[in-house]
């Protein structure tokens, strides 16, 4: 067993994230996993990524707040507890359009 307490989760800092503070809540370095990595991202009003893609699929939930995903197709607003899954090499962006902070966690397989 692997617990990760969220007052002690370890920060990263990925690259195009901007207004943004991203913790590794399982794998990589908050502990051992074999198959995938959680982390969670605080978006501060008007926080974002570039318009990125990765070649591993995602899975975001948005925990609180309200989430905007913009891809190349379409622009769709989260809400609290709505999800949804990004295709490997599907380009997406991020943001935070209001001005309360938003929660997102985040699943990805290993490559």
């Amino acid at each position: 067993m692997n617990v990760t307490r969220f007052a002690e989760a370890p920060a990263y800092f990925p690259p195009h994230h901007t207004g943004m503070h991203c913790l590794r809540l399982q794998g990589h370095e908050a502990g051992r996993s074999d198959a995938l990595w959680m982390g969670v991202s605080v978006l501060l009003p008007g926080g974002h990524t570039a318009l990125d893609a990765s070649p591993l699929e995602k899975h975001y939930v948005v925990l609180e707040g309200e989430v905007r995903l913009r891809t190349p197709d379409e622009t769709v607003t989260l809400h609290q507890y709505d999800s949804v899954r990004l295709a490997p090499g599907e380009a997406r962006e991020v943001s935070n359009p209001c001005n309360r902070p938003a929660l997102l966690l985040l699943a990805m397989p290993y490559p």
